[in-house]
C-alpha cells in the first residue's frame, strides 16, 4: 500500500515518535498548548509542517542516538551546538542501532513507505522525543540545520546565553515536518582571485552556507590577479602568480594541504568544491609566471587592475595543453568531487573557431581524469558531453542550444545572482554593470523560467557568485553575500508554489538575531522588518 504524503505524515508521527514520559518524569513537561508557528524562524521555507501540540524540553540528561556511524558528525555538530546551553558539557552522543529509549534525539534511516529525495528528511519532535528519519547523511545534516533554527538565537553566540541556573527551559515546538531541496545544486562562488581570503575566512563562509542548506561551493581560484592554489609541476604559477592581487596587494595562495582541509572541511558539512581554474582567458597570472605559455615567448608583467578579456593561453602551443593537464591532473587529485570548472568566459582575442577548438579539446582533458567539465555560457556553442554543465550568466544570451546536446544547466543569472552588484546606488561597495540587484530582484523569480528553450529536465539548480574586485576582506564578502545568499538559498531549496515574498520578507527579517549573534555583517535592507 502506498499512502498519500498527509497520510504518512499521521501515520510516521503516530508510529515512530516516542511515547511522552510519564507525569513523574525527571525531563520537565512543556506545557500542552499549540505553539506559535515555527516556520517564522526557518529559512530555507520547508516543504510541508504539521504542527502538534506540546513540546520537547532539552536537558542536560539529553541524548543523542546516531543510528550508525553515516550520523555521527550530525549527532555531534547538534550535541555541541546545544550542549552548552543546558549544562557545562556537550550532550552525549551515542552511535548504535536498536530500541532507543523515549526522551532522546533520534537520527535514523528512513525506513517508512514513501521514499523522498536523497536530500530529504521527515522530522518529528513530540513531548516524548525527537526523530530524524533521514535518506541520507546530507539529509539528517539539514534536518540538524532547521533543529538550530528553531532553538533561541543566542546560543549561537555563548556570550549570549542566559546563565545557566537561570535559564529558561530549552524547548523544541511539537510538529511533523517533510522537507527536502527543489534542486540539486544549490550554491556558491567565491572569487579567491582577485583578493585573497584565507583558509579560516573560506570556513568560515562554509559554516554559513551550511546553515542555509547549500550544498556547492565553487571556488575561483585563478585568475589575471592571481593565482591561488598551489600547482607542483608548475611551482611559479602560485609563487609568482600568486603574489599579487588587485589594487596590488599582497595577495597569498592555498598550499596543497591548506586546499585540501577546506575540501575535507566542506566534505563534512555536505557541500562539495568546485575548483576553477579560468582559460583560455583570464590568464594573466599564468602567462606572467611561464613565458612558454605566451605566443611570442615573453612573460607578461603581473596585473593588479580590473578590466578583462585582454589575456589568453597560446591554444596553438602543445605546451599550453601540457599545462592544462598536468594543472587538471594535480587538482583532480586533491578535489573527490566530480567537477572540474575551466570558466570560459570573456575571451576576446581568439577567434570562435580558436576558442571551440579549445574548449573541446580541454573537456577531453578534463574527462581524461575522471571530472565533468563546467563552463560558463560562452561554451554553449561548442560540442559540448552530455556530462558537461553550462553555468548561464549572461541575462540576454540563449543557451537554448544546451538541451539538445543533453548538458545540464545552472543557473547564475548577473541580474538575480551576482552577489557583488550593488544593493541600490547607495551601496558603498559593488559594481552595477549587471544593475542594482536588491533582496526582492534575488529572491522573486523561478530558475525553471529564466531561460528561454531550457526546461526544468535540464537545470540542475542556483549559484551565486560573489566576484572580488571591489571587496578586500570576509567582511565585505559577508556584506555583499547577506541577505541575498538567504534568498538564493530558498530560490533553491523550496517549492515554487509556497515561495512568496512578502512571507519570505518575514521569515528574513527573523533571522536578524541569530546573524547578530554569530557576528555576521550582513546588510539590513530596507526592504525587510529586521528584528
Amino acid at each position: 500500500m502506498v499512502l498519500t504524503v498527509a497520510a504518512f505524515v499521521a501515520s510516521c508521527a503516530a508510529r515512530s515518535a516516542p511515547p511522552a514520559p510519564p507525569a513523574t518524569a525527571a525531563a520537565p513537561r512543556a506545557a500542552e498548548a499549540k505553539p506559535t508557528d515555527p516556520i517564522g524562524r526557518l529559512l530555507p521555507r520547508p516543504s510541508q509542517v504539521t504542527l502538534q501540540d506540546g513540546a520537547f524540553s532539552i536537558t542536560p540528561a539529553t541524548v543523542i542516538y546516531a543510528e550508525s556511524e553515516r550520523f555521527a558528525f550530525s549527532a555531534r555538530f547538534l550535541a555541541e551546538h546545544i550542549g552548552l546551553a543546558v549544562g557545562p558539557q556537550p550532550l552525549k552522543v551515542e552511535v548504535r542501532p536498536g530500541n532507543l529509549p523515549e526522551g532522546a534525539i533520534v537520527i535514523r534511516e528512513n525506513t517508512g513507505t514513501v521514499t523522498f529525495g536523497p536530500e530529504s528528511y521527515l522530522l518529528n519532535v513530540s513531548p516524548g522525543g525527537v526523530i530524524i528519519h533521514a535518506e541520507s547523511p546530507a539529509a539528517a545534516f539539514y534536518a540538524v540545520q532547521t533543529l538550530r533554527q528553531l532553538l533561541p538565537a543566542e546560543w549561537e553566540y555563548e556570550a549570549l546565553r542566559p546563565p545557566r541556573r537561570n535559564a529558561p527551559p530549552v524547548t523544541i515546538p511539537a510538529l511533523t515536518m517533510i522537507d527536502g531541496p527543489r534542486f540539486p545544486w544549490r550554491g556558491a562562488m567565491l572569487d579567491v582571485a582577485r583578493h585573497f581570503l584565507k583558509v579560516d575566512e573560506v570556513k568560515r563562509f562554509i559554516d554559513l552556507m551550511a546553515l542555509h542548506k547549500l550544498n556547492r561551493l565553487h571556488l575561483h581560484l585563478a585568475d589575471d590577479q592571481g593565482w591561488r592554489i598551489d600547482i607542483r609541476s608548475w611551482p611559479n604559477l602560485a609563487s609568482h602568480g600568486g603574489s599579487t592581487e588587485v589594487g596590488g596587494g599582497t595577495g597569498g595562495f592555498y598550499g596543497q594541504d591548506q586546499y585540501s582541509d577546506i575540501v575535507r572541511y566542506a566534505a563534512e558539512r555536505f557541500i562539495t568544491v568546485i575548483p576553477e581554474i579560468d582559460m583560455p582567458g583570464h590568464t594573466n597570472a599564468a602567462l606572467a609566471s611561464y613565458a612558454e605559455l605566451n605566443c611570442d615567448n615573453i612573460a607578461r608583467p603581473l596585473y593588479t587592475g580590473t578590466e578583462v578579456g585582454f589575456s589568453a593561453l597560446c591554444v596553438d602551443k602543445e605546451i599550453t595543453y601540457k599545462f592544462i593537464d598536468d594543472v587538471v591532473r594535480e587538482m583532480a587529485a586533491l578535489t573527490p568531487g566530480p567537477y572540474f570548472h575551466i570558466g570560459g568566459d570573456e575571451v576576446k582575442t581568439l577567434t570562435p573557431v580558436q576558442y571551440a577548438g579549445f574548449v573541446e579539446r580541454v573537456q577531453g582533458i578534463v574527462r581524461s581524469h575522471g571530472k565533468q567539465m563546467i563552463g560558463w555560457d560562452e561554451v554553449a556553442p561548442t560540442r559540448l558531453d552530455p556530462t558537461s554543465i553550462v553555468q548561464h550568466w549572461r541575462p540576454k544570451t540563449s543557451i537554448a542550444e544546451v538541451e539538445a546536446k543533453g548538458a545540464k544547466v545552472i543557473m547564475s543569472i548577473a541580474d538575480r545572482m551576482y552577489l557583488d552588484m550593488k544593493y541600490d546606488t547607495e551601496t558603498p561597495i559593488g559594481l552595477t554593470w549587471a544593475g542594482i540587484v536588491s533582496v526582492k530582484q534575488s529572491y522573486d523569480w523561478d530558475p525553471a523560467a529564466a531561460a528561454p528553450g531550457i526546461s526544468a529536465r535540464s537545470i540542475l539548480g542556483v549559484e551565486a557568485p560573489l566576484w572580488g574586485e571591489t571587496i578586500t576582506n570576509i567582511r565585505d564578502y559577508e556584506f555583499l553575500a547577506f541577505p541575498r545568499l538567504a534568498a538564493i538559498a530558498e530560490v533553491g531549496w523550496s517549492p515554487q508554489g509556497e515561495r512568496k515574498w512578502d512571507e519570505f520578507r518575514d521569515r528574513l527579517g527573523a533571522q536578524g538575531p541569530r546573524w547578530t549573534a554569530l557576528g555576521l555583517n550582513f546588510y539590513r535592507s530596507p526592504e525587510v522588518p529586521w528584528r
